[in-house]
């Protein structure tokens, strides 16, 4: 036997799940959808933050809020990424601000990268300095070319596995 844990993973001697993780998608939407079914086969706690009542959601996270002043349990321990899942709502502002001003480890952005984000004008109005809004990551997950919501999530969880690890989320080619 291999004195390398993650042979013995691939071998079957599983290690406990981890306990420190939440992953918290914003905005009901197919992505999210997906985000937070797939989180939970990781081991994360999952949050949907929904502001509009009346929204349909599709899916079972442990936790639906209504904002991120209803997350402070949730949120205390400072090991929480945030995912928000749509740039168009327009609540995004106030939610952005709210997460970045909340003990969060991760907090992304989805869009496409060769435009500026709607985010970065709705933070500057309202009134959050420029370094705060430069913590919010924009493109998210790893480049893989998702185009469906399973592939989206399943790229963004790989980002957020690589950057827990400390790791750029490349593949290092051995000859």
């Amino acid at each position: 036997m291999s004195a390398n844990p993650n042979c013995g993973v691939a071998h079957g001697d599983a290690a406990g799940p981890p306990t420190d993780r939440v992953l918290v998608a914003v905005f009901a939407s197919p992505v999210a959808a997906a985000l937070t079914r797939y989180a939970a086969d990781l081991g994360y706690r999952t949050v949907l933050v929904e502001p509009d009542a009346g929204r349909q959601v599709d899916m079972s996270p442990d936790v639906v809020a209504r904002g991120f002043a209803e997350l402070d349990g949730e949120l205390a321990a400072g090991t929480a990424d945030v995912v928000v899942t749509d740039h168009h709502r327009d609540e995004l502002g106030e939610l952005l601000r709210d997460a970045l001003a909340a003990p969060t480890r991760w907090i992304g952005l989805m869009g496409n990268p060769r435009h500026e984000g709607p985010h970065v004008a709705a933070l500057t109005a309202l009134g959050v300095p420029p370094e705060e809004i430069a913590r919010v990551h924009r493109p998210i997950g790893l480049d893989i070319g998702s185009k469906t919501p399973p592939e989206i999530a399943i790229s963004t969880l790989a980002g957020l596995l690589a950057d827990r690890s400390g790791r750029s989320g490349g593949f290092a080619h051995a000859r």
